[in-house]
C-alpha cells in the first residue's frame, strides 16, 4: 500500500462496475400511485413520497440529506427515547466504542504533529461529525498529559448539526446537559482542559479561520455519510439542445449534433414505489419491509449530470465505458477543500464555476480567500473506500447492525457510501498550494505504526478481571484485522498536513517516525 496520495492520484483509475444490482432500478422513470390510503413506515417517508408525486423525482444527495438531517424525523436529528443510534445496543458501533485505544493513538498524532511542526501556538482542535463525543474524549484524555500541547489549545470546536447529538457531547465532553448559546453556536467549559471552551457550529463555514491559527482537523467516519450523486453511463443516449441549463454563472449546454457522445451520464433518481407493484410481492417472501422508494434512471438531463461528471478526468475515462455507475459527492469535495485552505491557504481564484445545486449548501475556499505567510495544522481522515477507484454501487443502509435496503423506513435507517479518497486528494491539491497528501493507508498499517499492539499489552497488564481482558484483548485486533469481520483493510487513514520546499516529510503512522 502506497502512502502518498500524490503518486496514488497520478495513475490511472480503474473502470467503475458496470450496471447496478444493488439498486432496484427503474428505465426512465415510473408511475405510482398517490392514493392517500397508502400506509407509510415513517412521516418522514410519507413526507418524502409526498414532495416527489408534487415536483418529481429527486436526487440521491437529496434523499439521504433528508433521511438523515431533516427535521422531520431525519436520522441523527430526531429526538430518541430509550434508543441510540451509536454502540452495541443501537445500530452501529464505532472504532471509538469498540476500544479507547483508538482515540488514544488519534490523541498521540495530533500530539506528534505539533511537535514536527515546530509547537505552534493558537492551536484550534476542530471535529467534523463527533457522534457522541467517544473520540474526543479519549483524544482529550490523552493530550491533557502533555502539558505544552495543551497550554497551545485556544478552543475545541465540534461541527454537529443534531441537536440530540450535541446535547451527549456535552455531557461526556463538558460535564453539562445543555451547553450555553453563543454568537456562532454553542458552548460550554472543557471537563479535561481547564480554561478551554467547547464550541458547537452547526456548520464548519462558523469556526474562525485565520492565517495565524493552526488547525488540527479531525474526521471520523464522516464522509461515508455525505450525500452524494449516482449517475449512470447511459449508451446511444441523445439529450436534446433545448435541454440547456440556466445558471447565474451562465449555460451548461449539453453538446448535440456530430460532436455528440454515444454515450451520456444519466442521474439516478430516487421515487416511491407504486402500491400496486408492491401489493404483488407476497409478504412472505422477504424478512425485510419492502422499499417504498426506487432508483429510477432520469430520462432528462439534471444541473448535476452535466457538470459533476465533468470535473475530473477520472471520470472523463468512463465516458465510453457504456453502463459504467459513478458516484460523486460534492459536499465531500467542499468539507475536504477548506480543511486544506485552513491548513495551507487558498490556491488565487478561478474563473467562477456553475453552482453544483441550488439546495445543496456547499463550502467554498474562494468565497473568502485565506493567505498564510507559515503554513501549519494536519487533518486527519479515517474511513472506508477504495484506495484508487471510483465508488459504484455502494449506497447502503444500516439497521439493528444489520444490512437494509436505504429505500426502507426513512428515518430510521442509517444511510452511508463508500468514500471516494482519490477524489479527496484532488480537491486538496485543487483548493491550496501549500500543502500535501498522504494515504489512503489501511487502518490496520496506521494503527500498527501507531502502536497499537503495545499500548493494548501494557492495558491487557493492568487489566483487573477476565471480562476486561477479553473486552480488551477482542477490542483491539478487531480494529486491525484485515479480514472480512475486521476494519484493519476496509477502513482507512489519509493525512493532510503543510509543504514544505525541498523535502517530504512523512507523518507518523504514514510510513513517517517522530520528529521535534
Amino acid at each position: 500500500m502506497r502512502s502518498n496520495s500524490l503518486t496514488l492520484f497520478r495513475t490511472a483509475a480503474r473502470c467503475a462496475r458496470p450496471c447496478p444490482t444493488s439498486y432496484r432500478t427503474a428505465q426512465y422513470g415510473i408511475r405510482w400511485s398517490s392514493s392517500g390510503e397508502r400506509q407509510w413506515s415513517t412521516p418522514l417517508a410519507k413526507s418524502l413520497a409526498e414532495a416527489i408525486t408534487t415536483t418529481g423525482p429527486i436526487s440521491v444527495a437529496s434523499y439521504m440529506r433528508q433521511c438523515l438531517t431533516s427535521p422531520e424525523g431525519g436520522y441523527y436529528t430526531r429526538q430518541t427515547t430509550g434508543h441510540d443510534q451509536f454502540g452495541a445496543k443501537g445500530d452501529f458501533i464505532t472504532s471509538p466504542e469498540i476500544s479507547q485505544i483508538f482515540g488514544e493513538l488519534v490523541g498521540i498524532w495530533l500530539y506528534a504533529e505539533w511537535l514536527a511542526q515546530g509547537r505552534k501556538e493558537k492551536v484550534q482542535i476542530i471535529e467534523v461529525g463527533p457522534g457522541r463525543g467517544t473520540l474526543m474524549d479519549d483524544v482529550l484524555r490523552t493530550i491533557s498529559s502533555f502539558k505544552p500541547f495543551v497550554q497551545s489549545i485556544e478552543a475545541i470546536y465540534l461541527v454537529e448539526a443534531s441537536p440530540h447529538l450535541r446535547n451527549q457531547q456535552a455531557r461526556r465532553l463538558a460535564d453539562t446537559e445543555e451547553p450555553s448559546k453563543s454568537d456562532i453556536g454553542w458552548t460550554a467549559p472543557c471537563k479535561r482542559i481547564p480554561g478551554c471552551n467547547i464550541i458547537w457550529c452547526e456548520d464548519i463555514r462558523f469556526v474562525p479561520k485565520d492565517e495565524t491559527s493552526t488547525p488540527f482537523i479531525l474526521a471520523h467516519e464522516f464522509f461515508d455519510a455525505l450525500p452524494i450523486h449516482v449517475f449512470q453511463n447511459i449508451p446511444e443516449s441523445k439529450i436534446p439542445a433545448s435541454s440547456t441549463i440556466l445558471t447565474p454563472t451562465g449555460p451548461i449546454k449539453p453538446t448535440t449534433g456530430p460532436q455528440a457522445p454515444k454515450n451520456n451520464w444519466h442521474e439516478l433518481v430516487v421515487t416511491p414505489t407504486s402500491s400496486s407493484s408492491d401489493s404483488k410481492i407476497p409478504a412472505s417472501s422477504t424478512k425485510e419491509p419492502r422499499p417504498e422508494f426506487q432508483l429510477t434512471v432520469s430520462k432528462t438531463p439534471t444541473p448535476h449530470s452535466l457538470y459533476l461528471p465533468k470535473t475530473s478526468p477520472r471520470y472523463k475515462k468512463l465516458e465510453n465505458t457504456p453502463n459504467a455507475i459513478i458516484e460523486i459527492s460534492p459536499e465531500s469535495l467542499s468539507y475536504i477543500s477548506d480543511f486544506a485552505v485552513r491548513i495551507g491557504g487558498s490556491n488565487p481564484p478561478t474563473s467562477p464555476t456553475p453552482p453544483l445545486c441550488t439546495t445543496t449548501p456547499t463550502i467554498s475556499s474562494q468565497s473568502a480567500p485565506l493567505k498564510k505567510s507559515t503554513t501549519s495544522g494536519a487533518a486527519l481522515i479515517l474511513d472506508y473506500g477504495p484506495s484508487s477507484t471510483i465508488p459504484s454501487n455502494t449506497l447502503r443502509g444500516i439497521r439493528s447492525h444489520k444490512p437494509c435496503s436505504p429505500f426502507s423506513s426513512p428515518g430510521l435507517v442509517d444511510l452511508s457510501a463508500d468514500v471516494d479518497f482519490l477524489a479527496l486528494a484532488e480537491s486538496v491539491l485543487n483548493a491550496s498550494p501549500n500543502v500535501e497528501i498522504h494515504g489512503p493507508v489501511e487502518q490496520a498499517f496506521f494503527l500498527g505504526s501507531m502502536g497499537i499492539k503495545e499500548r493494548a499489552e501494557r492495558l491487557l497488564r493492568g487489566a483487573k478481571d477476565e471480562e476486561t481482558r477479553k473486552r480488551l484483548e477482542t477490542g483491539w485486533k478487531r480494529l486491525v484485522d484485515r479480514g472480512p469481520d475486521g476494519m484493519g483493510k476496509t477502513y482507512k487513514a489519509m493525512a493532510i498536513v503543510p509543504w514544505q520546499e525541498g523535502r517530504v516529510r512523512r507523518p507518523v503512522g504514514f510510513g513517517g517516525d517522530v520528529v521535534g
